[in-house]
């Protein structure tokens, strides 16, 4: 019986190489995203006339409501924490530490800034007429805090992609010490 039930541990384990990978690239594609807008569609928008620019991005903050993209980005995060008990009741080493790591990461750079930075200040852009003098100073400022804020996010998505595969990739070893 006890040889069963650790088969079944190992098999699962086993498993949970593929999840970590899985979460590790989607979470990876999650930081691309961030970084496409960090990288040039910021700068573009930011470059527009403020009428223009503004009325752009109210656009596409409103559009990703229907996206894959939030529906990944939400959805990793009962992922991750699902990993994260896994891994706390079931590994030890580097994998463990690394998995619990990238989900501290994930939460606080990419959730958490989220939440707390870029949403409400597009929040307030959306409740801005584009063409208005009130507006366009908020432009000013919402291009380069917005921005910022963006950067913390891709690069808390991108390390704590780097957490999951570098845990995926330390489980085998981990399973054959724990065997």
């Amino acid at each position: 019986r006890a040889c069963h039930i650790q088969g079944i541990k190992l098999m699962t384990t086993h498993l949970f190489v593929y999840a970590c990978l899985t979460i590790g690239l989607f979470t990876a594609l999650v930081g691309g995203v961030f970084q496409a807008f960090s990288d040039f569609v910021m700068a573009g928008i930011i470059r527009a006339a403020p009428a223009g620019g503004i009325d752009s991005m109210q656009q596409i903050n409103r559009t990703v409501f229907r996206s894959a993209f939030l529906a990944i980005t939400l959805a990793l995060a009962p992922i991750m924490l699902a990993a994260s008990l896994y891994a706390w009741q079931s590994l030890e080493g580097s994998p463990k530490i690394l998995i619990l790591i990238g989900t501290a990461i994930y939460m606080t750079a990419v959730l958490g800034v989220t939440m707390f930075g870029n949403v409400p200040m597009n929040k307030h852009l959306d409740g801005l007429t584009p063409s208005s003098p009130d507006a366009a100073i908020y432009w000013k400022k919402f291009g380069t805090v917005w921005t910022g804020w963006n950067h913390v996010r891709t690069f808390g998505a991108i390390i704590a992609a780097i957490c999951f595969l570098l845990a995926a990739t330390g489980l085998p070893d981990t399973l054959a010490a724990m065997t």
